[in-house]
C-alpha cells in the first residue's frame, strides 16, 4: 500500500492541491495527516479531492478549531478524525501518529510499533530508535519556515521517502 504523511498544512489550499496532484499521479492510497490542519473548511477539500482513506489527528493551532475539524469530520465516509493520536496497522505494521515530538518519541520508545509519524517543527525527520522504531517528521506542507516537504510510505517494498513539494 501506498501511503503519504502530511502535517502542518495550515490551510495552504495551493500546497494541498499541488500534493494531491502529486497523490494522484503516484497512486497513493492513503494520508495520514499529523496536525495543525487549521480548519473544517479544509479537511472537507482534502475529502472531496481525494479518493482513498484520509487519517489524521489535531495539532496545537487546531486547538480553537477542534469542534469545526470535528464537525467536518462528521459524515466523511473517507476521513476519520483520531484526536491527539492516532494508531494504525497496515499490513502487519503498527503505527502511531500524533503532532508533537515529545509524544511521538513516547510512542516511538513504548516498543508498541513499528513507526511513528509526527510533525509540528515544520522541519522533516527521519530517524531510528534503539528497539528499532522509526520517528518520521513529514516537515510542513504549508511551506511555513522552512520548504513545504511530506513523506510517502511504501508498505510493500518499505521504502520511505521524504520529498520537497516544488521539486515534483
Amino acid at each position: 500500500m501506498k501511503i503519504a504523511i502530511i502535517s502542518d498544512s495550515h490551510d495552504n489550499i495551493p500546497n494541498i492541491e499541488k500534493f494531491l496532484g502529486w497523490a494522484k499521479e503516484n497512486k497513493i492510497e492513503m494520508i495520514i495527516h499529523c496536525g495543525d490542519i487549521a480548519s473544517g473548511e479544509t479537511v472537507k477539500y482534502l475529502s472531496e479531492n481525494f479518493k482513498g482513506k484520509i487519517h489524521l489527528v489535531y495539532g496545537n493551532m487546531d486547538e480553537p478549531y477542534r469542534d469545526e475539524i470535528y464537525g467536518a469530520c462528521d459524515g466523511l465516509a473517507n476521513t476519520v478524525l483520531y484526536g491527539d493520536i492516532g494508531k494504525l496497522e497496515i499490513e502487519g505494521k503498527k503505527i502511531a501518529f500524533c503532532h508533537l515530538p515529545q509524544t511521538a518519541k513516547e510512542l516511538g520508545e513504548s516498543g508498541k510499533y513499528n513507526l511513528v509519524f509526527y510533525g509540528h517543527t515544520h522541519k522533516p525527520w527521519m530517524e531510528t530508535l534503539s528497539n528499532g522504531c522509526q520517528l518520521i517528521n513529514p516537515g510542513t506542507l504549508a511551506g511555513l519556515f522552512n520548504k513545504a516537504t511530506f513523506a510517502a510510505h511504501d508498505t510493500g517494498n518499505g521504502k520511505l521517502e521524504l520529498k520537497i513539494l516544488e521539486l515534483i
